[in-house]
């Protein structure tokens, strides 16, 4: 039993490492608002692009994008001018993000490991830096852009394990992606310029207190119903015999 217990570990390590079992790249879903015509620019863009501009610089772009999108929030609560800088970063933020993936397919220069992991680490620090700016504005409560944080998280989080156990990476949920919650952000941070408070009940609100509750909500949402429906599937496709 023991010697078998030792077999069995022995090749789960070797399939474990898929730097020598290979790496499958797994099927894009994305069914966004937006995607079929976000694609449609993009591969414009990409086969405009100067020849001295690759993807890792891309990536970088839009990193330090987000970053400087999250000092411009924190800015904002001196100067509300400072929101046209944010809605100035998300979009850089979008190019760089955006573009990196779609210019590597269009040279042939892909790297789905690297590009996958490099990617999605940039997303986890760079949605840290723009919500700790949004916490330190004065637009929104700190408790709010935590929970916005979180929500991100979690569905990006429950996103990695469906693309592990199902080899299918949803880019988006239900109508909503990245491009989505830019447009939204940059929507608000235009209507705070005009009106950062509402009101409702005959109580005065932070706009982005409001809306930010709201997609918090939804976020979590989606994640719930989404992990049921991975689960079924899952169990499903894995059932035990009785």
């Amino acid at each position: 039993m023991i010697n078998e217990l030792c077999e069995l570990q022995v090749r789960e390590s070797k399939v474990a490492d898929r730097r020598q079992s290979g790496f499958v790249n797994a099927l894009r879903v994305h069914k966004a608002l937006t995607a079929d015509l976000e694609k449609r620019i993009l591969l414009w863009l990409a086969v405009r692009t100067p020849s001295c501009v690759n993807s890792d610089q891309l990536t970088t772009l839009g990193f330090i994008a987000q970053v400087l999108g999250g000092a411009a929030y924190a800015l904002a609560a001196r100067d509300w001018r400072a929101l046209w800088l944010v809605n100035f970063f998300l979009v850089l933020n979008w190019l760089g993000d955006s573009l990196d993936g779609t210019l590597a397919r269009v040279r042939d220069q892909q790297r789905p490991r690297y590009g996958f992991y490099v990617d999605h680490v940039s997303d986890t620090f760079g949605a840290m830096a723009l919500m700790t700016g949004l916490a330190l504005s004065g637009y929104a409560h700190w408790q709010i852009a935590a929970g916005l944080l979180v929500g991100f998280y979690v569905l990006s989080i429950e996103s990695f394990l469906a693309t592990y156990t199902m080899g299918h990476f949803h880019l988006s949920h239900g109508a909503f992606g990245p491009t989505e919650i830019r447009i939204l952000l940059i929507l608000g941070n235009v209507a705070l310029m005009i009106h950062p408070y509402t009101h409702i009940a005959g109580r005065n609100l932070l706009l982005f207190d409001v809306g930010g509750a709201v997609a918090i909500i939804v976020m979590l949402s989606m994640a719930v119903v989404t992990a049921c429906h991975h689960i079924a599937v899952l169990y499903r496709e894995e059932k035990l015999d009785d």
